[in-house]
Parts: structure tokens; sequence; C-alpha cells
């Protein structure tokens, strides 16, 4: 029994939008969602063009999501360093009165 189409197209998309989830794999998630569009396109071009905004949209929510994580990490590391500094100055502070 062979695949039907709409399943093959099915895991095509599945496998593409797993490698989407990095960033480091978005280059192979393109090239596999690229030969999904182009095989999609010989049987539904409305379709096909319909799945590519989508794609698009993913792709770009994704590279949303990784930069505003990323500043979300560097925001956090700054809070914990001010932070430190914070709780050594109030040491040398305390020191200071202590020598006084």
């Amino acid at each position: 029994m062979s695949k039907s189409p709409s399943n093959a197209y099915k895991i095509a998309l599945e496998g593409a939008i797993a490698l989407a989830q990095d960033l480091k794999t978005h280059p192979e998630a393109k090239a596999q969602f690229d030969a999904l569009y182009q095989d999609l396109a010989a049987d539904t071009p409305q379709a096909a063009d319909l799945l590519k905004q989508l794609w698009e949209e993913l792709i770009a929510a994704r590279r949303a999501s990784a930069f505003w994580h990323e500043m979300s990490d560097a925001e956090k590391h700054l809070a914990d360093r001010m932070g430190e500094s914070n709780i050594q100055l109030q040491r040398n502070y305390m020191r200071l009165v202590q020598e006084q």
C-alpha cells in the first residue's frame, strides 16, 4: 500500500517544522520546505501559496522568539551582576562604617 500524496505532504511538513524549531537547522528546514512547496505547487498552487505564507510567518515567529529569549537571558545576566555589585557595595560600606 503506497502513501497518499497528502500524507507525504504532511510528513514532509512535520519534518520541516521540526527542523525549524532550532535556528541552527533553519537552512535544512528551508530546503525541506522548498521541496515540499515545489511538489505541492504542481498539484495545488493556491494551497502551496497559502502554505508558503504560513511557513514564512512561522520562521519569522521562531526568529523573533529566539531574539527575545536571548535578550531575556542578557537582561537576567545583567540583573544578576548588578545584584552582586550591590551586595559587594553594601559589604564595603559596612566595613567602612565599622572601621570609623
